[in-house]
C-alpha cells in the first residue's frame, strides 16, 4: 500500500473543509485552512467553475481523505455498500464510519485517525479483550474497545483520552469516564455521522 508523506494540511485546503488530519491542531488558530482558504498550488488564483465530473470527483476525494483510505479500498467498500439494502451512499459512509481507526479516533482514544492507525498497527488496541492490529476492522454493536494491559499503552492512550475529555463523541459511542474504554451502543446511521457530504454525488461518480 502507498503512503502519503506530503503536507496533510494541503489536503484540507484542496477540499476546502477541515478533514481533522492533525487532531486538535485543526480546532486551533494554527490550522492552515483558517489562515489560507485558497487551494494549494501556484495557480490557485485561477478559480473556475467545476464541471459535473469535477464536483463528483471532489466529493469522492473528500471522503477518501477524511477516512484515510486509498482507491482500491474505497472501491471495495462501495462494492459492499451496493450489495446491502438501502441507499448505497449512506451504506458506504456507515461502513467507513465503522472502521476501527475511525472509532478509536471518534471515541477519543486517539487525537486523529493517523494516530489511531499507528496505535492499532503497533498492537495497543483491544476489541472485546482481543488484540486487533487491522485499522480497517469493522466494529459491531456491543463491541468494547480499550488498550492492552501494558504500562506503555496505558500511559500513552490514557494521556490522550484525558486530554480529549471535552471532545464530543457520536451518540452511538459510549465513553467510560474513569478509564480509556469505549463501547459501541448501536451501529451509526447517516444522521449521526454528520459529514457535509453529498452521498448521491459519490454514488454517481463510482457507478459511472
Amino acid at each position: 500500500m502507498g503512503r502519503y508523506i506530503g503536507s496533510v494540511c494541503k489536503r484540507c485546503r484542496r477540499e476546502g473543509v477541515k478533514l481533522f488530519l492533525k487532531g486538535e491542531r485543526c480546532n486551533s488558530g494554527k490550522c492552515s485552512l483558517a489562515k489560507r482558504e485558497n487551494p494549494p498550488g501556484m495557480h490557485n488564483w485561477r478559480k473556475g467553475k467545476l464541471s459535473d465530473y469535477g464536483v463528483r470527483f471532489r466529493e469522492k476525494q473528500k471522503v477518501k481523505r477524511y477516512y484515510g483510505v486509498y482507491d482500491r479500498q474505497f472501491k471495495n467498500y462501495f462494492a459492499l455498500a451496493t450489495k446491502q439494502r438501502g441507499n448505497s451512499g449512506e451504506n458506504l459512509l456507515v461502513l467507513l464510519e465503522r472502521r476501527l481507526d475511525n472509532v478509536v479516533c471518534r471515541g477519543s482514544l486517539a487525537a486523529s485517525r493517523p494516530q489511531a492507525r499507528q496505535f492499532i498497527n503497533h498492537g495497543h488496541i483491544l476489541v472485546n479483550g482481543k488484540k486487533v492490529d487491522i485499522p480497517s476492522f469493522l466494529v459491531k454493536e456491543g463491541d468494547v474497545i480499550t488498550h492492552v494491559n501494558h504500562e506503555i499503552s496505558k500511559k500513552m492512550i490514557q494521556q490522550v483520552y484525558e486530554s480529549l475529555a471535552a471532545r464530543e463523541v457520536p451518540s452511538w459511542i459510549q465513553k467510560t469516564p474513569d478509564k480509556a474504554e469505549i463501547k459501541i451502543t448501536h451501529l451509526p446511521v447517516r444522521a449521526e455521522i454528520g459529514l457535509e457530504i453529498n452521498d448521491q454525488h459519490i454514488v454517481e461518480f463510482c457507478a459511472r
